[in-house]
């Protein structure tokens, strides 16, 4: 188990990002959250096998058809738990 934090750059809010990813985590029964910040970013930490975390980062980067992505910046580290089934978070 691994864990990935990525936080998404470019017009990434108000175009059903966050449900997006919150989709194709719960898909790949990932652990985890996303979450807007004021800054115009989304971020993400979600838990589960190094293939189905590869396969969340690759929906980040590409987004739904609303979203323009420039950038992910990423960081992988071992899973730390207490995290729920993927959701929305505040």
């Amino acid at each position: 188990m691994e864990r990935l934090h990525a936080v998404i750059r470019g017009d990434v809010q108000g175009v059903g990002f966050r449900y997006f990813l919150m989709r194709r985590g719960r898909e790949l029964r990932l652990l985890g959250w996303v979450r807007n910040h004021e800054d115009g970013t989304v971020e993400l930490v979600a838990e589960g096998a190094r293939t189905d975390l590869e396969e969340l980062k690759r929906a980040a980067e590409e987004g739904p058809s609303l979203a323009r992505v420039e950038r992910v910046d990423v960081r992988w580290s071992a899973a730390g738990g207490g995290l729920g089934p993927f959701d929305l978070t505040a």
